[in-house]
């Protein structure tokens, strides 16, 4: 009886996982809920404008929320992050209804998302954002009306998210 309900639980919690290229066991994405507070700052993610992230670490079943893609991208590329990260998503903004309301289930790989750089977008905290895109075409037409250039995760340079930044509050889709 031990090892069925074993069994069972095991197969529970790996039932909402994937496997990567390495044999690595990877969780899905979770729906953004009112509990997701983010990882620094600890506020409420449903308050905050623009794209989130989420990181799933090994050995944790509930992910790292972030307000900010920039901050997911920053956990990711610091130095002193030591925990082993399985994955990290990031809202589709191809699939967003607007900048206001990024999506709760629009989630995508960040490894294989289209990132625009140094466009006038501002996220939820304030600071400079970086917008990801599941489609390039989306991603240059986000370029025509907000400038920037397009990156892949690996090219995105550590200063671009771990400088000091200049904070701002007016956003896009804002009324200011």
């Amino acid at each position: 009886m031990r090892h069925t309900f074993a069994l069972l639980l095991s197969l529970v919690l790996i039932s909402g996982c994937k496997e990567d290229a390495a044999g690595l066991v990877v969780p899905e994405p979770l729906a953004l809920s009112e509990d997701a507070a983010g990882h620094y700052c600890q506020m409420v993610i449903l308050e905050h404008q623009g794209p989130k992230a989420q990181v799933h670490l090994a050995g944790f079943l509930a992910p790292l929320w972030f307000s900010q893609v920039r901050d997911g991208i920053a956990y990711l590329k610091s130095p002193e992050q030591s925990a082993e990260i399985l994955v990290l998503y990031v809202n589709d903004m191809g699939k967003a209804v607007s900048w206001l309301e990024p999506g709760s289930e629009n989630w995508i790989d960040a490894s294989t998302a289209f990132f625009v750089v140094g466009s006038d977008a501002i996220g939820g905290m304030g600071a400079p954002e970086i917008a990801p895109f599941g489609d390039i075409m989306k991603a240059n037409k986000f370029i025509d009306e907000h400038g920037g250039e397009v990156m892949l995760l690996d090219d995105i340079p550590i200063d671009i998210v771990l400088s000091p930044v200049e904070f701002k509050s007016v956003a896009l889709g804002s009324s200011e």
